[in-house]
Formats: structure tokens, C-alpha cells, sequence
């Protein structure tokens, strides 16, 4: 069964933990994340960008794929299953229909007002199915963006009024973070998101957690940080295994074993993430 994420989230508010936010990009990936979930104890949210969603063929076949594993595998942990960067409202509630419990409307690209009519919309048609809803405010940059441009960076102000006129359940601040690989140091901005929380007192969500210090992480988490996403550390992990595996096996042909040649660096890399963020032994 999957569940919202909005309880997994408000526990670990009150628990100081973060829980951990994988993307997943097929059967296999989604095996992998679940099950070393399960064997952490640790609640999850399964993250589907749009993209990710029509490669595994659409939001049903997605939903059918988690759901499927989580009753053959015998998961008992709690999962929620995430529209991660929905663009429109149109995706988010397509997301919604196909069994999605949870979706992010990212309409931080909009100006202010747009933004929360965008969100609105999302939040009205999420609530009364009992999905838990995600906003962005700021931008939160590719890594080839500047995360020093402060107009990167989410303003208490609007994060303030976003909350406020539209009922979210969680909220992703831009404060310094990117997706993908980091050219240079991260520069998180734990001072604001110290003050966003302390002023929204709702769980805040950093996104483009790869390459982040721990030290970072952990100060993220104390500043009120309780979903951290990860992506591109998982990939990279995983390419490395089926590349070197592939170098020293030019025989080999059958997919399984090239794409299961990465299960175990996968695991140990999101087990790394599990046991930094606190959330194991939380399920």
C-alpha cells in the first residue's frame, strides 16, 4: 500500500530526520530502492520526474510497477509515490488520476501570483483525494546555473504568502542547491532556511542533494529540512558498476545482469543516504 507523504514528513519534522526522497527509473531501480528501504526500516518517497514517467511507458504503468512490487516483495514500510517536478497543473493531476499520493507543482518559474493560482488548483484537486502537494519557490538551478545569483534564492516573503494563500503540505525553497553534479563548492543557505522554517514551522524539502557535505546535510536537517531528493549520486553510482562490469565482461549480452550489475553500488550508496539522514528504524 502506498500512503501520502504528508504524515511520513510531519513525523520527521518532529523526529529531527529527513526521509529520503530516490528517483526511480525502472523496475529494477525501484526493486533496488525498495528493498534496502525495507531492510533500513525506512520510509521512502519514490520519485517520478515527468520525464522518468513516459520512459516507463506512463504514470498507470508506474503506479502498477511500485504497487505490484511492494505486495510481491512484501514491503511493509511506508512508500509514497511522487510526481517530482510536475510543470502544470494538467501533469500533476494526470499523476493524481493514475494513483500517484503525492505530486509537486513547480510553478517557480511564474511570477508570485501565478505561482499560487497554479498551486491552487493542484492543491484543491490533491486534498480532496487525500495526495499530499509539494510547491517550489525560488529557482532551483541546473548545475550549470550560478547558485550565487540571490535571485536564485526563495525570499521569506513570498515563501510566506505562498504557504499561506494555498495550504501545501511541504515546501521547497530555493536556497543555493542544483540538480545534477556541482561545478565547485554547494553554497547552502542554512542561515534563511533556518528563518523560513522557523516562521512556516511546515516541512521543507532540498532538492539537488548530490554532492551536498554532510555536515551541510545535517544542518539542513536541523534547520528544518525534512525530504532530501536523490538523483544523479544514484546514477552515477550505478553507471560505474555496469560500466566496469561491462569492461570486464564483453561476453555478456542478457540485460539482467548488465542492469543488475549495478544493485549492489546502488544500495550501498542509498543506504549511505538512509543512515545520514537519520530516517532508518523509523518505518
Amino acid at each position: 500500500m502506498i500512503v501520502n507523504a504528508k504524515q511520513m514528513l510531519d513525523d520527521a519534522k518532529s523526529g529531527a530526520y529527513a526521509v529520503p526522497h530516490f528517483n526511480i527509473n525502472n523496475l529494477e531501480w525501484t526493486r533496488y530502492v525498495l528493498e534496502i528501504c525495507e531492510e533500513l526500516r525506512s520510509p521512502v518517497i519514490l520519485g517520478v520526474s515527468e520525464g522518468a514517467a513516459k520512459y516507463m511507458g506512463g504514470y498507470k504503468t508506474v503506479y502498477n510497477i511500485v504497487t505490484g512490487l511492494i505486495e510481491d516483495l512484501g514491503i511493509t514500510i511506508p512508500v509514497a509515490l511522487h510526481l517530482d517536478h510536475g510543470k502544470s497543473s494538467v501533469a500533476c493531476l494526470a499523476a493524481i488520476d493514475a494513483g500517484f499520493t503525492s505530486v509537486m507543482i513547480d510553478s517557480s518559474a511564474l511570477s508570485l501570483l501565478d505561482n499560487i493560482a497554479a498551486t491552487n488548483t493542484v492543491v484543491e484537486y490533491a486534498h480532496a483525494r487525500g495526495v499530499s502537494v509539494e510547491a517550489e519557490m525560488g529557482h532551483i538551478g541546473g548545475a550549470e546555473d550560478s547558485a550565487e545569483d540571490d535571485i536564485a534564492y526563495a525570499k521569506l516573503d513570498d515563501c510566506v504568502e505562498l504557504v499561506n494563500k494555498t495550504g501545501i503540505d511541504f515546501l521547497a525553497p530555493a536556497l543555493g542547491s542544483v540538480h545534477g553534479l556541482y561545478k565547485g563548492e554547494a553554497k547552502i543557505d542554512l542561515v534563511r532556511m533556518k528563518l523560513i522554517n522557523d516562521v512556516l514551522n511546515i516541512p521543507l524539502v532540498l532538492h539537488g542533494g548530490t554532492g551536498i557535505p554532510d555536515e551541510t546535510i545535517k544542518g539542513a536537517i536541523e534547520c528544518g529540512v525534512c525530504k532530501i531528493n536523490i538523483n544523479t549520486e544514484l546514477q552515477v553510482t550505478w553507471a560505474a558498476a555496469v560500466r566496469s562490469f561491462l569492461n570486464n565482461n564483453l561476453e555478456v549480452y542478457d540485460p539482467r545482469k548488465i542492469i543488475g550489475a549495478g544493485e549492489f553500488a546502488l544500495k550501498q550508496s542509498a543506504k549511505e543516504k538512509i543512515m545520514l539522514f537519520k530516517s532508518n528504524n523509523k518505518a
